[in-house]
């Protein structure tokens, strides 16, 4: 079998193949392992369901689609060279898939961050909100951090939530389906910086999860893994992989 992740689930999903895993016949693929055009992609949906839907869906007719690879026969879309295309070479080399129909499912996620003191303001937004998707992770943290000072004085008010929904998508008698899985981690926010900021993370140097004394950036993978809402959401995809009968193959967006 052989999966598709498109997403920010990546470090999540490391049990997924090979010994002690899912499923022992299961290969998992990410999106960093390609060259992939997608800059006609737009996250607009006003879900985390919805977002992880379209991410995967998309992801499915780049990679599976009636025009997946193009004349090139490379999901990169790339013109041909001596290798055969951009992204070195049409076999041997991760990120060159097979033609179309090459993946059984794909696998999208959208995940966001809901705050006592912020309502629903950030939530499908949170990156973008605020200092906005364009500052650095530091200069979001920042100003994210200024906002909780003013917003939210008293330690009742920090209360916070991580969410995640992942999106596994798949082609059932010419149908594409879809199955949903959900994740979720309370905590609070501190009123420090607790650890350096990770990349594309910025809130795990301040999100201290509920029963924990460090924060998720302090975490190791696999102590995070089994708490976080990441961790949680892709537990549930693996443990529905466990139960898919039919051999085949996937890739993940994450």
């Amino acid at each position: 079998m052989r999966g598709g992740v498109f997403d920010s689930v990546g470090e999540a999903t490391a049990g997924f193949a090979g010994e002690g895993s899912a499923r022992a016949d299961f290969e998992v693929e990410f999106l960093g392992d390609y060259q992939v055009d997608d800059g006609d992609f737009t996250e607009d949906g006003v879900s985390h369901e919805e977002n992880a839907s379209k991410k995967a869906r998309y992801y499915w007719e780049k990679f599976c689609g009636d025009d997946a690879g193009g004349d090139s026969g490379c999901v990169c879309g790339g013109a041909s060279g001596d290798s055969g295309c951009v992204c070195g070479g049409v076999s041997g080399v991760v990120g060159v898939a097979d033609a179309a129909g090459s993946f059984d499912f794909v696998l999208g996620e959208d995940s966001g961050i809901y705050v006592d003191a912020l309502g629903d303001e950030l939530g499908v937004q949170t990156r973008r909100w605020g200092a906005g998707e364009k500052a650095t992770d530091k200069e979001w943290l920042e100003y994210f951090m200024k906002e909780m000072g003013v917003r939210a004085p008293l330690d009742s008010e920090r209360g916070a939530k991580f969410v995640c929904c992942a999106c596994l998508v798949r082609r059932v008698q010419g149908a594409l389906i879809e199955e949903f899985f959900k994740g979720e981690t309370f905590g609070k926010i501190t009123r420090e910086i607790a650890d350096e900021v990770l990349p594309g993370l910025p809130l795990s140097s301040v999100f201290l999860p509920e029963g924990f004394d460090k924060v998720y950036a302090e975490l190791g993978r696999d102590e995070k893994n089994k708490i976080s809402h990441r961790g949680q959401a892709v537990g549930k995809v693996k443990r529905w992989l466990w139960n898919y009968s039919l051999p085949g193959k996937g890739i993940s967006s994450g």
